[in-house]
């Protein structure tokens, strides 16, 4: 494949202070894992969709998952950002979801007997 994203060495070298120390068995490749998880994000697929040349999508989701957790890349991005200064340009995303019009009446129907205390609805 050729429109794989790969993180370069400027790039890595920004995020690594901000990695936490690895105790006992080395990590995977960091570039190759990272790489992998903006791709899948980017691109807003399954961990599984991954192209096989990030590594098992596995090692994805779980680096992503544990350091999402331990708050590692919301240090990068906030540092990141930080240190480029004001933006140039702010966008606001106006996505929003639309109910269907049946959807607000299913709690008065007793739709969700765990939440009113209703009966359930045969």
């Amino acid at each position: 494949m050729c429109d794989l994203f790969w993180l370069s060495d400027e790039q890595l070298a920004k995020m690594k202070p901000f990695f936490p120390r690895s105790h006992g068995v080395p990590r995977v490749n960091d570039r190759r894992v990272i790489s992998g998880i903006v791709f899948v994000l980017r691109g807003g697929g399954r961990w599984r969709d991954g192209p096989a040349e990030y590594g098992p999508h596995k090692t994805l989701y779980n680096r992503f998952m544990r350091w999402s957790r331990l708050g590692v890349f919301d240090r990068v991005f906030s540092q990141l950002t930080a240190r480029a200064g004001p933006p140039g340009t702010l966008m606001i995303d106006a996505t929003h979801l639309k109910a269907h019009r049946t959807a607000a009446s299913l709690l008065k129907k007793g739709m969700f007997p765990d939440v009113l205390g209703a009966p359930k609805v045969d």
